[in-house]
């Protein structure tokens, strides 16, 4: 098995809102948008974030577990500290709750972000060869 990521999926309760939030008040371009159903939005050249409706993640895949803060984070890294805030800023502006962000003991500066399920994202500078790394 090759050692990749193709689809990150989050179940969501409400498609619709999450659309809002992510194509709406993120500004990101859905790639595929089946109403009540899917969103898929490109996240990298060989990578989708798939939002996908509850009831239709649970015929195929079973139960989902809900309730409380989901157990994953997301993150998104930008080059300079005005950049997390200028996100944060946007995503409170798309709805999401969202902290201010704070410089780290691992010496880089990040805040987080709820999206309208809970899912965290973390947006942060990370100043080390490994967070340089993951910059376009």
């Amino acid at each position: 098995m090759e050692q990749r990521v193709s689809l990150i999926t989050l179940v969501v309760d409400d498609l619709a809102a999450s659309r809002r939030f992510y194509a709406d008040g993120l500004g990101w371009v859905p790639e595929v948008d089946v109403a009540g159903e899917v969103l898929m939005i490109r996240l990298g050249e060989r990578l989708l974030l798939s939002l996908w409706d509850r009831a239709h993640a649970e015929a195929e895949i079973g139960p989902v577990t809900g309730g409380g803060t989901p157990p994953v984070t997301l993150a998104h890294n930008v080059r300079e500290p005005a950049e997390v805030d200028a996100v944060l800023t946007l995503a409170r502006a798309a709805g999401a709750r969202a902290e201010a962000a704070s410089w780290r003991e691992w010496g880089g500066y990040s805040g987080y972000f709820a999206d309208p399920d809970g899912f965290r994202w973390e947006v942060a500078v990370n100043p080390s060869p490994l967070g340089e790394s993951l910059l376009p």
